[in-house]
Order: structure tokens, then sequence, then C-alpha cells
């Protein structure tokens, strides 16, 4: 893990008319980490992992990439920095096959005779390369729609599409193991730790506790819009962590 964080957020606040979502939160993700986000519904969560990917603008507070301050107005500007979402609903059109899935908006073309077409043998063979060199993901078929496909197929494919930009240095993950059996949940957390190794910073939500410490090297514990706490996964324990979830200290104060 390098030294500098690749992305850090400061004192982020999100109002809503008179609704504070998040209040004053810091966040530090370094290249080739896993940074969980924890909390229960209502935490700030989602809000806050918007704010990074340019969906929302903070009220107040500051994002740094590299060191450099930084200001999105709007997802394009946090992809174009390399910061890019997968999300639960994956946003995949089920009735196309992977490769134009992966493509989707920005498909491959080639000329013939002068007149511009799809380049579906290009696509097809990229999303085939993709795969299996960033993920280690062979699919049966790429002739098939995706909604033929298991959830961790699914969910590779989504993935695929956000690593296949070269410029991609942070992907956060939205609940991607959320609907999915163990074995499908054991591939999708292998795709995360392939993602770690290739020098990515990964930020993963989740409410389980147990796939986060398999993956994660730290955990960001959202509770009321704040961040309550940091914890090495290392050094810490799920009972901690859902001790600041759910606000035990406090409550005993």
């Amino acid at each position: 893990m390098a030294d500098t964080p690749l992305v850090q957020m400061r004192g982020i606040t999100k109002r809503f008319g008179g609704v504070t979502a998040l209040q004053n939160v810091d966040l530090t993700a370094y290249a080739g980490e896993v940074l969980a986000i924890v909390g229960d519904n209502g935490a700030g969560k989602s809000t806050l992992i918007k704010v990074l990917t340019g969906v929302y603008q903070p009220t107040e507070g500051e994002i740094f990439v590299d060191g450099d301050k930084v200001e999105f107005s709007n997802h394009a500007d946090a992809a174009e920095k390399g910061i890019d979402a997968v999300y639960q609903t994956l946003a995949l059109a089920d009735h196309l096959d992977p490769a134009a899935n992966m493509f989707l908006g920005n498909e491959l073309t080639k000329k013939v005779f002068g007149i511009t077409v799809l380049d579906n043998k290009k696509m097809r063979s990229e999303t085939e390369r993709v795969l299996m060199e960033r993920l280690g993901v062979r699919l049966k078929s790429l002739d098939a729609p995706t909604d033929s496909l298991s959830g961790g197929q699914r969910q590779a494919v989504a993935i695929a599409r956000a690593v296949y930009h070269e410029g991609l240095r942070v992907l956060v993950m939205d609940e991607p193991t959320a609907a999915l059996g163990p074995q499908e949940t054991a591939r999708t957390l292998k795709l995360i730790k392939s993602l770690k190794a290739q020098g990515l910073a990964v930020i993963l939500i989740s409410h389980s506790l147990d796939d986060v410490f398999e993956v994660a090297d730290r955990v960001h514990v959202q509770r009321r819009g704040q961040c309550v706490g940091v914890a090495l996964t290392a050094e810490s324990s799920t009972q901690e962590v859902l001790g600041m979830i759910v606000g035990a200290k406090e409550d005993a104060a």
C-alpha cells in the first residue's frame, strides 16, 4: 500500500434542504488497498460515495486526488480522474450479450466500404481478454443474453466494463455480494482481491462484516451521517466494528 493517499475527502458535509446527510466526514483511500465503508441504512454511505463519484456535489468540504484539489460537477468528471463505481443494480442491459454490455454507449466501430459499422468481433475479443486478463474469468458463452448469466458472472461483466478504461484508479463497489450464494460470493471476493493486487484502490460498501474482514485492509464506519471510526481489520474484530456501527460506546455513555 502506498504512503500517500490516492483519494482524500476532507470535511465533507452534504445537506438536502433541511436534512444533513453527511456531517464533516473525512475519508482516505490508498492505491493497492481495499477500504470498506460500513454502517446502518441511513448512515450516509451511499451519499458519501455519490459525492466521491461526482453524482452529488458537497455542500462543504474538499476532495483531493494525488494531493491535488479537484471538483466534480458530474460523474464524467470523476471518471476522468479515474474514479468509477459498480452499483448494486449493475446497470446491465439484460437482453444484450456481455460484449454489448461491456461497450454499451462506447461501441467500437470500423469502416466497411466507407460505411461505419459496429466492430462486433473486436468487442467480443476485447471482452474475452479483459475478463480473463484482469479478472481471471472465462464465460462459457459470449453469445447468450446477460440475464442468462449467474449473479457472479453478471458482476464480473459490470466490473470488466469499469476496469476496461486504462485510467481507472479507484473502483467503488456497492454491495457486490448482495443476493449471491456462497460460491458466487467467494468468486466475487476473489475478484476484489485481484483488483487490489493490480494496484487499484477498491472502496467496498457492504452489510456483510464477514466479507469485509475477508478482503478489506481498513474499515470506515459511518453512523448518523458521520464517520465514527476507522479500523484496521488485522487489528480489530467484527464485534468491535459492529459496536461502532450501533454506537455501543455512545449508548453506554
